[in-house]
C-alpha cells in the first residue's frame, strides 16, 4: 500500500507492506553514497539488507535509547559524512527507531546544507508517528528536542515484519500513539483499538489508520503553526516526564501518563481502561521537577503554553495554559 502525503512545499510517499524491506532498492534510489544509521538495539539484518543493496554503504550504529539524541552523537554522524567524502547528491537512510530518525535526519537537513533522507522505522512507534511529518531533532541541555530542524523524508519504508522482534512493551508504547491521534480524530480508531482481540492481527490497520490522520494534519500544518498541535496530546506532560526520568521509561509511556490529566471526566474512564488494556502506565509517581521541564516546553508562546483537551473521544481543542495550571492538572 502506498500513501502519499503532499503539500505546496514538499511531496513523498509512505510505502506499507509486509517482507518489503528486502526490496529497498526498487523503492529508494541507493545507487550512491549511502549513511545508513541504526543503533545498537535494531537486528543487525535490517541495516545490513539495506547496505547490501546499495552501491556504497556507510554504517554508523549509535548506543541504543534516548540518551543518544545529544549533541555528541550528532557531531559524529556529520564527522563521518565528512570523512567518507559525501556529497549533496548522496543520502541518509535511517533504520531503526524514533531516537535513529531523529537524530539521522537532523544531519541529512543539516550536511551541506540538506542531503536526501530516507526512514525505515523499526518500531511501532516511529511507523505510527515520528517517521511522519520531518520533525527532526536532538536533546539540548536537559530539555528534550530542543535543536532541530523540519526536514522532510524522500520517502518512508513501513515494514510491519520487523515488527516481530520487538516485546510486549515496546508495542504497548508505539500503541500509545496511535490511541493519542484516535482519541483526538477518530473515534472509530479509538474503537477498534479498544475492542481489538488480537493486537498482532490487528496492526497493520491500526498503523493505517494512524498514518491517515498524521498525513492529514501534516499536509495542511507541515510546520506546526496551527491544527499539528494536535498530535501534541499527551506530550506537554509527557515530555516532561520524560526528561525528568532521564530515559527510564520509553516516550510512547510518557504519553500515556499525559494523556489522562487532559480528557474530560466522564471520557477518563475509556482512556484510563484502554492504556490499562495494553500494559501502559496510568500514574504519575514523581511530580516535584515537572514544573520545570514544562517551562521549557516548545509550545509555549504569549506566556502560556498550547495545550490539547479532549472533550470527546475523536474530537478536540486547544487552551492556552501556565506551567502551574498544567501541574494542577495532575
Amino acid at each position: 500500500m502506498i500513501i502519499p502525503v503532499t503539500s505546496d512545499t514538499f511531496g513523498y510517499d509512505i510505502v506499507i507492506g509486509h517482507d518489503i524491506l528486502k526490496n529497498a532498492s526498487n523503492l529508494l534510489d541507493l545507487d550512491r553514497k549511502v549513511l545508513i544509521v541504526t543503533d545498537s538495539g535494531v537486528p543487525k539484518k535490517y541495516a545490513k539488507t539495506v547496505a547490501d543493496l546499495s552501491k556504497n554503504p556507510v554504517i554508523v550504529t549509535i548506543p541504543q535509547g534516548e540518551g543518544s539524541k545529544n549533541i555528541s552523537e550528532f557531531g559524529s554522524i556529520l564527522s563521518v559524512m565528512l570523512k567518507s567524502e559525501f556529497s549533496r547528491g548522496d543520502c541518509v537512510v535511517a533504520v531503526g527507531g524514533g531516537v535513529v530518525g531523529d537524530i539521522s535526519g537532523f544531519a541529512a537537513s543539516c550536511y551541506m546544507r540538506g542531503i536526501d533522507f530516507y526512514n525505515i522505522p523499526t518500531t511501532l512507534l516511529s511507523q505510527v508517528d515520528s517517521s511522519i511529518g520531518g520533525k527532526t531533532a536532538i536533546d539540548f541541555d536537559g530539555v528534550k528536542n530542543a535543536v532541530g530542524a523540519f526536514y522532510q523524508p524522500k520517502k518512508v519504508i513501513i515494514d510491519t515484519n520487523v515488527l516481530d522482534t520487538l516485546d510486549h512493551r515496546q508495542l504497548a508504547a508505539g500503541l500509545a500513539e496511535a490511541i493519542k491521534m484516535a482519541a483526538t480524530c477518530d473515534e472509530n480508531l479509538f474503537s477498534f483499538i479498544e475492542k481489538s482481540e488480537s493486537l498482532k492481527d490487528d496492526l497493520q490497520q491500526i498503523i493505517e489508520g494512524a498514518i491517515r490522520i498524521k498525513k492529514s494534519v501534516v499536509e495542511k500544518d507541515p510546520k506546526e503553526s496551527g491544527l499539528r498541535r494536535v498530535l501534541n496530546f499527551g506530550h506537554t506532560i509527557g515530555h516532561a516526564v520524560e526528561s525528568q526520568e532521564g530515559g527510564r521509561l520509553l516516550h510512547g509511556e510518557c504519553v500515556a501518563l499525559g494523556m489522562l490529566p487532559f480528557c474530560a471526566d466522564d471520557i477518563k474512564p475509556r482512556i484510563y481502561n484502554i492504556l490499562k488494556k495494553y500494559s501502559l502506565p496510568v500514574e504519575i509517581r514523581k511530580t516535584e521537577n515537572l514544573i520545570n521541564y514544562i517551562k521549557h516546553d516548545k509550545k509555549q508562546a504569549d506566556g502560556g503554553i498550547v495545550t490539547v483537551f479532549v472533550n470527546r473521544i475523536g474530537s478536540f481543542e486547544f487552551r492556552k495554559m501556565t506551567a502551574e495550571q498544567i501541574i494542577n492538572l495532575i
